[in-house]
């Protein structure tokens, strides 16, 4: 079956976490990783399905060389191109970056990739406390960003790396938030045609429906943006929750007194994600494989009830059908997630499911469009 035409190019969003950095150490405790939400993880109400166990790859550490080839093979076999790792600059300072650095550096595994930042604060958001801020996201200017771009200029001329027209993918996490985007991205274009690269393809991620999004993509200099499913701001698991959350409602502070997590319905939530089709061209799908915040937030959490691999099967085909009559580069899904096991959405084989999410991705990279 692998050696079947693909219908889409399905891209895997990728944590580099789970492995010990001294900053976390310091923060949340010696040897603290995502494990450690994930294994603490309790059932909140009857029938939701907490902890999660990982079977195939295990509880894994990053830094092992044959995780990371494991996780590769195991993609490529289930028709996923690529993986997009979440990558961390803090005006010069980089965290969680030594899976990406190893992966980079010996050339294994050999699976494409590319790269997008999550331009964040760090802060103690999981567990109510926002305003408690240890690594702020800066924006220093013109010489933070040539360092950043110099930076990761390796990555974009590694043979391995995802590009769309002949030029790097690079995804912009918030691009609202760098306070001159538009500097930004022509500095970035200058570099990279400086460096002999065809240019970038900068994308930005969305978190509103394209039709109401606040913003467009040429607005920030960027080529595209990714609309990630779910996060409207009508959505409860997106920006307008966690400002409800923040301002303590009447019906929050119910919810919070019961010791109950946010519960909506996973088919009722993706149902629409990706309306009214089709989408533009520059436009990409971010299909949600699952969703349960509770590892990481507890009561503060939110939990997609009804998700299985059959109903992410469905969600993920109204996806690729958003993108099937584009040129072959342009037509990219990226699929949240490969491996947030403490967010809920992950690839991954588990105990519940097996190879279930997998297999979901297979059945529609595979089909054969009408």
């Amino acid at each position: 079956m692998v050696n079947k035409p693909k219908a889409v190019r399905a891209i895997a969003l990728y944590l580099p976490q789970y492995h010990p950095i001294p900053e976390n150490d310091e923060w949340w405790g010696k040897g603290f990783t995502e494990w450690t939400h994930v294994t603490r993880a309790k059932p909140l109400f009857r029938g939701h399905v907490q902890p999660k166990f990982p079977t195939d790859l295990g509880y894994y550490d990053l830094r092992v060389p044959e995780t990371r080839i494991a996780q590769a093979e195991l993609a490529r076999q289930y028709g996923i191109e690529g993986f997009c790792y979440w990558h961390y600059w803090f005006a010069g300072r980089r965290l969680l970056e030594r899976p990406f650095n190893e992966v980079l550096q010996s050339g294994e595994p050999d699976f494409p990739f590319c790269l997008a930042w999550a331009n964040h604060s760090w802060n103690a958001a999981w567990i109510g406390l926002p305003e408690k801020v240890f690594l702020e996201q800066t924006y220093p200017g013109e010489e933070d960003y040539i360092a950043h771009f110099e930076a990761l200029l390796p990555a974009f001329t590694d043979p391995r790396y995802i590009k769309v027209d002949g030029k790097p993918v690079f995804v912009i996490f918030r691009p609202s938030f760098i306070p001159d985007p538009l500097a930004f991205a022509e500095l970035w274009r200058s570099l990279a045609s400086k460096a002999g690269l065809k240019g970038l393809y900068l994308l930005g991620m969305c978190c509103s429906p394209w039709n109401k999004s606040p913003w467009r993509p040429e607005d920030y200099g960027l080529d595209g943006c990714i609309t990630v499913t779910g996060q409207s701001p009508e959505s409860r698991f997106g920006e307008k929750h966690a400002q409800l959350v923040n301002k303590r409602t009447i019906k929050e502070r119910i919810r919070l007194l019961l010791r109950r997590p946010c519960i909506k319905s996973y088919p009722r939530s993706v149902r629409r994600a990706f309306e009214p089709k089709p989408l533009p061209g520059n436009v990409y799908p971010a299909p949600l494989s699952n969703w349960d915040s509770t590892p990481r937030h507890g009561i503060r959490g939110t939990v997609l009830t009804g998700c299985c691999p059959e109903a992410f099967r469905r969600h993920l085909q109204d996806a690729a059908e958003c993108v099937i009559d584009r040129q072959w580069d342009h037509r990219l899904v990226f699929i949240k997630s490969w491996n947030e096991w403490a967010e809920g959405n992950y690839l991954e084989p588990d105990l519940q499911f097996g190879h279930g999410w997998l297999e979901a991705v297979r059945s529609v990279v595979f089909s054969t469009p009408d």
